[in-house]
């Protein structure tokens, strides 16, 4: 008999298990994941951010407006 007992309890666990998540537990899973995404965009946007305002201009870039300005004075 306890063998029998065993196997019903045994079986009843894995039903309960197999059963998985609510559709409650689905949404806040949902609405957990959805606010982890925002959350890691948000970071990356300020990681950005924070990278832009170190950022050290280049100098070997030419300036195209002083150019032209260079150019009418010599005519």
């Amino acid at each position: 008999m306890k063998k029998v007992l065993s196997i019903v309890a045994a079986s009843a666990m894995l039903a309960i298990v197999a059963c998985g998540p609510s559709a409650e537990e689905k949404l806040k899973m949902e609405a957990q994941h959805q606010a982890d995404s925002i959350a890691a965009a948000t970071r990356a946007a300020d990681s950005l951010a924070a990278l832009e305002g170190t950022m050290v201009p280049d100098s070997t870039v030419v300036d195209t407006t002083v150019a032209p300005v260079a150019e009418e004075a010599a005519h």
